[in-house]
């Protein structure tokens, strides 16, 4: 006989447990998560030392197949991130802190840092030019802070849409010069020279803002692993047209030198690199695009991109 459904009061038990609380009360949903698997959500906490916390609670259920095993391996990662790493974040590169997490009877808990009480309470699917730019100053954080370390019980290779994991989505594209290319771009981006850990999912929805628009913290790390940082910043930049995306690869590599140089690494060399695999990484992403949804609008600026790169190869 299976063990029975955790209770509503079974999980905020739990919650003020790992929190150091004496009691956890559940207050406001805050999303469901991506395809069903749960929910994240706000509670109070009484007899402690926090306020609130944001529980992200993970029900995989009984699904089957190579998306449902690629969700259960994030939410590990996940876990290993918390576990591992999320406490070298700094306020140049805000994220919350894990106050617990474990998985018990299939599901997992994350008991995470409320970063309202700290002032980041805005998320929005688009994105102003000085949000634009914040989150390029945290990605350039990020990416010196875990340049040349190896990701240890992350991905290997980090991003959702990275092609080892995605042969459904590439077998959907049909015959075209970029489903021919797709392995080769992703060697070429594979042999970076500088590597470091890559956010994974650096969409705009991922970035919580303080009212001025002037700090950003990010949140979901189920996806987080090795790889060129660059692919981050071309995945947030997939809407951008060109001066606008020569505005921002400025102004990330200007925050990137400024990092590395505190570390006295050769920013230059990083910035060489990275900056020619920009177009690498665009077509990376748009080749999960075409196989994802086709009917996806690619922007000129990001089909000259990819054309650029698919030239390079057969020439």
């Amino acid at each position: 006989m299976g063990r029975p459904a955790t209770t509503l009061k079974d999980r905020t038990d739990r919650v003020a447990q790992l929190a150091g609380a004496a009691s956890a009360r559940r207050v406001q949903r805050l999303q469901e998560l991506w395809g069903g698997y749960g929910e994240a959500a706000r509670y109070e906490l009484s007899g402690g030392s926090t306020a609130s916390v944001v529980v992200k609670q993970v029900r995989p259920g009984t699904g089957r197949g190579r998306s449902h095993q690629r969700k259960l391996r994030s939410y590990e990662v996940e876990q290993r991130w918390y576990e591992r790493y999320a406490d070298r974040c700094t306020s140049d590169f805000r994220a919350p802190r894990a106050l617990g997490c474990v998985r018990e009877d299939g599901e997992w808990l994350f008991v995470l840092e409320d970063l309202a009480a700290s002032g980041f309470v805005r998320h929005t699917p688009f994105l102003s030019d000085r949000r634009l730019g914040v989150c390029l100053d945290w990605l350039a954080a990020f990416h010196a802070a875990f340049l040349d370390e190896r990701p240890r019980g992350l991905w290997k290779v980090g991003t959702y849409w990275h092609l080892a994991t995605r042969p459904d989505e590439l077998r959907a594209m049909g015959r075209s010069p970029l489903r021919d290319a797709a392995a080769a771009i992703d060697r070429r981006l594979e042999q970076a020279r500088h590597r470091t850990f890559v956010h994974g999912d650096a969409k705009p929805c991922n970035f919580l803002f303080t009212k001025d628009g002037r700090a950003v913290a990010a949140v979901d790390f189920q996806y987080v692993g090795g790889g060129c940082g660059i692919k981050d910043v071309a995945y947030l930049l997939a809407g951008e047209d060109r001066a606008s995306t020569r505005r921002c690869l400025d102004r990330y590599f200007a925050t990137l030198g400024r990092h590395l140089q505190r570390r006295r690494v050769d920013a230059r060399a990083v910035e060489a690199e990275w900056r020619e695999l920009f177009g690498w990484a665009w077509a990376d992403f748009q080749r999960f695009l075409a196989g994802w949804d086709p009917s996806w609008r690619i922007h000129s600026h990001g089909e000259q991109l990819t054309r650029q790169v698919l030239d390079q190869l057969s020439g």
